[in-house]
C-alpha cells in the first residue's frame, strides 16, 4: 500500500490493521535473543523467520507491517562502537519486509526507538548511560537518513517516553521530509499518575504535549497496558486532534527474553479496541506479546 493510499484512509476515518509484536514474534518462532542488541541480530542470523513473520501478518489482514528496525537502536549500538552497522542492518530489515509486501496492498513502516542499553533480567533500560543532546541527534539524525534511505513508507517512533531524547529522535525522523508516527508509551508510577514507560522523571502529560507539538502524521498509545491506553489516551487528546493508534503489550520483558504471561485474548483486544474506537482511535494493532491470532481477530472485526 503506498502512503497515499493510507493518508486517504487516514482523512477519511477509515480502519487500519498494523501488525503485533515483530521482536516478540521472532523470538517466539525460535530465534535467540541478545543481551545487547535483542532481536536486531534475527535480521542476518535468522532471515526466514523475520519473513515469516512479515507474512503471517499480512495473512491475517494487517495493512501495515514494521520492519524489524526497533532495537537497531542508535543509542545501544554506539554504546557498543557499532555505529556503522546500524544502516547496514536496518537495509536487511526493510528488503525483508519488502518482499514480504510485494504483491500485498501493504504498507512498510521503519521503527525508530531511544533504548538504550538493557540490564539483563529487568524491564528497564540502564538510564546510567547518557548522551549529550548534540551527539544523540547525530546518531537519531543517521538511524533516520538510512532508513529514508531503505525506501520505507513512513516512520513509527515507538516506546517514546520522554521529552529529551524522544523528542531529538523525532525531530530527526520529521526532518527526512518522510510521513512520521509518534508512539507513547505510559506506565503507572509510584503515585498511580501516568509517567512515561521507564522514565518516572518525565510526566505522561508532559510528554504527550512536547510530541504532540510535533505535529505528526499520527499518534499512537502503544507499549502500554490496555488497562492503562483509555487514561493515556485521555490527555493525549487534550493535546491532539488528529488521527489515532492504539497498540498496546502484554506479558512481561526480562531482558533479553519477552514472557508470554498474563496475556490478554484475542477477544479481549478486540473489546478494548472497541473502546478506544469510541474515543476515537480508528487504527488498531498490537506490540510486544501481541500475535497474529490476535491482528487477525482485530481484522475480522473492523475490516468489514
Amino acid at each position: 500500500m503506498s502512503y497515499d493510499k493510507i493518508k486517504e484512509k487516514l482523512a477519511n476515518g477509515d480502519p487500519i490493521i498494523l501488525d503485533g509484536g515483530t521482536g516478540t514474534d521472532i523470538q517466539r518462532r525460535g530465534a535467540p535473543m541478545s543481551d545487547e542488541t535483542w532481536c536486531a541480530a534475527a535480521n542476518l542470523t535468522h532471515p526466514e523467520i523475520v519473513r515469516a513473520v512479515h507474512d503471517d501478518y499480512i495473512r491475517v489482514g494487517a495493512d501495515v507491517i514494521t520492519a524489524n528496525t526497533f532495537a537497531t537502536s542508535a543509542l545501544v549500538f554506539n554504546n557498543l562502537g557499532r555505529d556503522d552497522d546500524v544502516q547496514m542492518i536496518d537495509a536487511v530489515a526493510v528488503k525483508i519486509a519488502k518482499e514480504a509486501a510485494e504483491g500485498h496492498n501493504v504498507g512498510v513502516a521503519g521503527s525508530i526507538s531511544t533504548m538504550r542499553p538493557m540490564q539483563t533480567g529487568s524491564d528497564r533500560n540502564n538510564l546510567g548511560h547518557v548522551w549529550s543532546e548534540k551527539e544523540a541527534r547525530r546518531l537519531f539524525k543517521n538511524k533516520a537518513e538510512g532508513l529514508k534511505k531503505t525506501g520505507v513508507d513512513f516512520i513509527i517512533m515507538e516506546l517514546m517516553r520522554d521529552t529529551d531524547y524522544a523528542l531529538w529522535a523525532s525531530e530527526a525522523a520529521l526532518d527526512t521530509g518522510l510521513p512520521v508516527w509518534i508512539g507513547l508509551s505510559a506506565e503507572r508510577g509510584e503515585t498511580g499518575q501516568l509517567q512515561g514507560w521507564g522514565r518516572a522523571d518525565c510526566a505522561y502529560d508532559e510528554v504527550a504535549r512536547t510530541l504532540a507539538a510535533l505535529k505528526p502524521d499520527v499518534m499512537c498509545v502503544m507499549h502500554t497496558s490496555a488497562n492503562d491506553t483509555d487514561e493515556a489516551l485521555d490527555v493525549l487528546k487534550k493535546y491532539w486532534s488528529g488521527p489515532l493508534a492504539t497498540y498496546p503489550e502484554c506479558g512481561y520483558f526480562k531482558a533479553p527474553d519477552w514472557l508470554f504471561v498474563d496475556m490478554i485474548s484475542p477477544a479481549d483486544l478486540v473489546a478494548k479496541s472497541h473502546d478506544w474506537k469510541k474515543q476515537g482511535t480508528t487504527i488498531y494493532g498490537g506490540c510486544c506479546g501481541i500475535g497474529p491470532d490476535h491482528i487477525h481477530a482485530l481484522a475480522q472485526e473492523f475490516k468489514q
